[in-house]
């Protein structure tokens, strides 16, 4: 796209269906790898990807030509599918419906990256819900606690 400019950061964070603690080693950093190339072939600039073992959160720069929800979609179309095909979980892997999507500056780049990389860590002190709550009311997002993730 000619004369067309921009510099979009963008963290997704999306759940586990039932938020069942599934997403384990040794097969984390995997699915990690993959939906970072999965970003990649879809023209966006993965910059971090990691998570807990009932959630994941992504770190992109989002290029002119793409919108969020089609690639979430595909992201989590592709890894889940990936996920069964690999049968690494007993039963079927899905994704719960729905994320949550937050814009950052170039210059705050490098503090959302540790903060995905350093998920394991970061769990060890604070669930999931709270996480997400605490995200929803950092960025003054409104929102109605029936359309939240099932948090269990």
């Amino acid at each position: 796209m000619a004369n067309t400019y921009s510099q979009l950061s963008i963290q997704v964070v999306f759940a586990v269906k039932r938020r069942e603690n599934i997403i384990v080693q040794p097969w984390r950093d995997d699915l990690h790898k993959y939906i970072s190339g999965i970003i990649k072939a879809e023209g966006a600039k993965p910059l971090a990807a990691g998570g807990w073992m009932d959630h994941v959160h992504i770190f992109f720069g989002l290029p002119v030509t793409a919108r969020i929800c089609d690639l979430v979609g595909k992201v989590k179309a592709n890894s889940s599918r990936w996920i069964n095909d690999n049968r690494l979980v007993a039963g079927r892997f899905e994704w719960q419906s729905g994320y949550a999507a937050f814009s950052y500056a170039k210059s705050q780049r490098d503090s959302v990256i540790r903060y995905i990389m350093e998920q394991e860590r970061h769990h060890g002190g604070e669930s999931f819900k709270e996480e997400y709550l605490n995200l929803l009311k950092e960025f003054d997002i409104a929102y109605d606690e029936k359309y939240l993730f099932e948090f269990f």
